[in-house]
């Protein structure tokens, strides 16, 4: 009878091979497998099975000692991490949920159980190897010594199913090359910054590994075994294992020098290939030959579909709107009001008003709107899946703008104006009337329009070298490494949307607390009041740390009026630090012991991702195609 997690392996199996069956055979028949393919195949199931075995008969071994020798179980573990890291290349990216159990974060994850009901969720309890992890760093307790025994077992029957899954998986060419690229991006957004090995930080050595494995991957599809890519990949590879301390290590040398090298390589590999391929639709723009081109990044992703996406068109008609009372049940509020332009598109307040009761806050400070669609949620809560879904429910929110659609419809029907812009964004007839979806579709536009990703630091990493000081080079340095702020606002978008496909927004539990003079756990229950999970109780989505200098106060509460406040409250552990007993913070409680000149440096280069001016309409058109 199979245990619970098998049960949960089987049901990811199921579904995804019939998404990636379906995906493959698009419009096109499958043709067979080509001698490369089956080749990358059996190479990847080969590492797969080296991994299981070294579990079972290593790992494993040394934990069922009597008296197991604490320096050779951990010497077992980063072996064990170094096997995984010769396949995580594909594994993430052929089989992603099933990898989740290998070396998924050490938290409980939301998801939905019920394939036919979206609105059924559960918790799904963390396994794999960070969570092997912390049971034997930074002290094995031998007091757990049955529980580790049992992730242990769970980690070489999940290694089995992933194994089952790619052994049916279907590989294509573009495909390896793709998950070739994405292990590069993987690599330089996460693996050097300790996000999957917190507590034993051989970062540089798991990312050399990594590097390691695409080699004999990537000479599959070179004639010249002496190419240019091939050298940068050795280069890379040399420059991790001779910097291999995790502090000191330059980042910004790395992925400026080598790891952009490599990823652009691939991309000319990917070109090369002939043959069609299948084009999805994700933030992370395929063609993409680094995570810093000006276009790497596709604002209408997150679009509930393509008739949603946004065009020069919509975004002028939702700019109107944005800036229009006549949305508002007073007719005194408009978006405007609360997202200012020379704000950064928040306000400045800790919180702002309610609409009817000037001496009443709302629940939460106002987030920035710049950057905002290159997220996939939307509120502090994470609550809303669309830009679509959240202007309507700010306009129907009794205490932010208590606005009647009925009564907006009409109004914007009887305006000339607004009849001709309408007409011209979504293509009306005569006689066809205003409705709310292409309202909302409208403001949601213009929110996409204000996409910018084009600081200095985005013209540094794009080979402007004096773009940046050195107080900023050091600072992004320390945001990557030491202060660990990389394993949360994740490069480059700095939000919490996961790289490197970025798809998932990441919730935060970080003990902020009701007021600086007043430690108390601020009251508000976040994310938890939307899935219902104990986990999630105060955690919030992680908003991005771009224009940064320009969107105080900070936090969902706006208790932290400088970056000064809120530096101290991550270095010194977030809510443990301030001694609240918070069992699922899942920030590190652990100082970070940042000196006063390391938070400066930080604080510099963070006020370096500020967008350059442009002007709006001239923006939009820049990112947004004509219909």
């Amino acid at each position: 009878m199979l245990n619970k997690v098998g049960i949960i392996a089987l049901l990811f199996i199921a579904v995804f091979a019939t998404s990636f069956s379906s995906v493959d055979s698009g419009n096109t028949p499958q043709k067979p497998a080509s001698q490369r393919e089956l080749k990358v195949q059996k190479q990847v199931l080969s590492e797969m099975l080296s991994f299981r075995n070294y579990l079972r008969d290593t790992l494993f071994f040394e934990v069922n000692k009597a008296q197991p020798d604490e320096q050779k179980l951990k010497q077992a573990f980063l072996q064990s991490r170094l096997l995984y890291k010769r396949f995580e290349w594909a594994a993430a990216y052929f089989s992603a949920d099933l990898n989740k159990r290998l070396n998924g974060p050490p938290v409980n994850e939301v998801e939905n159980a019920d394939l036919l009901d979206a609105s059924f969720i559960r918790s799904v309890d963390p396994m794999g190897l960070q969570v092997v992890e912390g049971f034997i760093y930074p002290g094995y307790d031998v007091a757990r010594k049955n529980e580790l025994i049992c992730e242990i077992k769970h980690l070489i029957t999940n290694t089995e199913y992933v194994m089952s899954y790619f052994s049916a998986v279907s590989l294509a060419d573009w495909r390896i090359l793709d998950a070739a690229k994405l292990e590069v991006f993987r690599i330089i957004t996460l693996g050097i910054t300790g996000y999957d090995n917190a507590l034993s930080l051989k970062s540089m050595e798991e990312s050399s590994m990594s590097l390691k494995s695409l080699r004999p991957i990537l000479s599959l599809y070179l004639k010249d075994k002496n190419s240019t890519l091939l050298t940068d990949l050795d280069g890379s590879v040399g420059y991790l294992d001779a910097h291999a301390d995790f502090d000191s290590f330059d980042r910004a040398v790395f992925i400026k020098q080598f790891g952009n090298k490599v990823s652009a390589g691939i991309t000319e590999l990917e070109q090369a290939l002939p043959g069609p391929k299948i084009k999805y639709n994700r933030m992370l723009n395929q063609e993409a030959a680094t995570l810093f081109d000006v276009d790497a990044f596709n604002v209408n992703a997150f679009a509930p579909g393509p008739e949603f996406q946004a065009t020069p068109a919509k975004v002028a008609l939702g700019e109107k709107l944005f800036y229009d009372v006549s949305l508002s049940g007073t007719l005194k509020r408009s978006c405007a009001s609360c997202h200012q332009p020379d704000l950064a598109f928040t306000d400045g307040l800790t919180r702002n008003t309610d609409i009817h009761n000037a001496s009443k806050l709302l629940s939460r400070n106002v987030p920035t709107l710049l950057n905002a669609a290159l997220q996939s949620n939307y509120f502090y809560d994470n609550r809303s899946l669309t830009l679509e879904d959240q202007a309507l429910e700010v306009i129907k929110s009794k205490q932010e703008m208590d606005g009647s659609m009925e009564a907006i419809l009409k109004y914007l029907s009887a305006n000339k104006s607004y009849q001709l812009l309408f007409s011209k964004a979504f293509f009306i007839k005569d006689k066809q009337t205003i409705d709310a979806g292409q309202v909302t579709n409208a403001l949601a536009s213009y929110v996409r329009s204000l996409t910018q990703i084009n600081s200095r630091f985005d013209d540094y990493m794009r080979g402007t070298e004096n773009a940046l000081s050195a107080q900023e080079v050091n600072g992004f340095n320390l945001f990557m490494g030491k202060a660990k702020c990389a394993t949360c606002h994740f490069m480059p978008l700095f939000n919490g949307v996961t790289p490197p496909k970025y798809v998932q927004s990441e919730v935060e539990v970080l003990g902020v607390p009701v007021s600086l003079t007043d430690s108390t756990l601020d009251a508000d229950l976040g994310y938890y009041n939307v899935v219902g999970v104990d986990s999630y109780k105060n955690g919030f989505k992680i908003p991005t740390i771009r224009n940064i200098k320009k969107t105080a106060p900070y936090m969902h509460n706006g208790i932290y009026q400088t970056l000064d406040q809120v530096m101290d409250f991550y270095d010194n552990g977030g809510g443990a630090g301030l001694g609240m007993k918070l069992p699922n913070q899942t920030l590190s409680g652990e100082p970070l012991h940042l000196t006063v000149k390391e938070k400066a440096a930080i604080i510099a280069f963070m006020e370096s991702l500020e967008s350059k001016p442009i002007t709006q309409s001239k923006g939009a058109a820049s990112i947004l195609p004509e219909r």
